[in-house]
């Protein structure tokens, strides 16, 4: 898995000190930056941060390119749909001539789990191949007699082939998406996908994001992390019972 933290909004921080300075004071407009030094900003937003007050987060934004992650994985990712944007890599237009997949860890741990795993994966692109051949000679054969030209009827042929032919790719399938998320969003996520409780690629995903975000907005995100960070957790029963360790992990993440 590689996660890249390419892009957010310049000095976040300071971006939501601004805006929840106007909430909290009569400063207009035109002053709401005027004598918000790194120490102000940070007091303040670390005021905020306790507090709870999210809204004035919602007004900056990181965006993440990941790849090496699996179908799985971004199954789950976007159900995450307020204040978050998706572009991922289609298998519609893209041909994979050989498809690059996740290995589970139990499975990679197993060798003859692993075994039957591999085989599998080998056969998928086998029959993705086959499939993808037998269509694109039917499609191209179609498109040719009804007066297409040669370029367009070959463009057009792969194309339509390679849209059904993907339906054999497994959930195991690697890919690769561009997203963005405001901060707000984010801590919304990281309280539900860094959980223990949550699937393990999906939450060494989140981990790895916390870690970066950390690095370019500390306060913003010193309670990022899944909900027993700052307080009690929420499974009940299914509570992984690590509240400590978790805890620590985070704070020294």
């Amino acid at each position: 898995m590689k996660v890249e933290l390419i892009r957010y909004t310049p000095e976040p921080e300071k971006v939501i000190a601004a805006a929840a300075k106007l909430c909290y004071s009569k400063t207009g407009v035109d002053g709401i930056l005027d004598d918000l030094d790194d120490k102000k900003t940070k007091k303040f937003l670390n005021i905020l941060m306790d507090l709870g007050h999210e809204s004035p987060i919602e007004h900056v934004y990181f965006t993440f390119g990941v790849e090496g992650v699996s179908r799985v994985l971004t199954h789950q990712l976007v159900r995450h749909r307020i204040g978050c944007s998706y572009s991922q890599q289609s298998q519609r237009y893209v041909k994979l001539e050989q498809f690059e997949y996740v290995i589970p860890p139990q499975i990679k741990e197993n060798k003859e789990a692993k075994d039957i795993f591999i085989k599998a994966m080998e056969e998928d692109q086998r029959h993705y191949d086959e499939i993808v051949e037998i269509l694109y000679a039917n499609n191209l054969n179609r498109l040719l007699s009804e007066g297409k030209s040669d370029k367009l009827a070959k463009q057009t042929a792969e194309k339509t082939s390679i849209e059904d032919a993907r339906y054999v790719f497994p959930n195991a399938c690697e890919t690769k998406i561009v997203f963005t998320m405001s901060a707000r969003a984010l801590h919304h996520f990281f309280r539900l996908r860094a959980c223990e409780r949550a699937q393990w690629e999906i939450r060494d995903l989140a981990t790895e994001m916390i870690r970066q975000v950390k690095s370019v907005a500390p306060i913003l995100f010193k309670n990022a992390g899944p909900e027993c960070i700052i307080g009690e957790c929420p499974e009940g029963t299914m509570s992984c019972g690590k509240m400590n360790q978790i805890r620590e992990k985070f704070n020294n993440l």
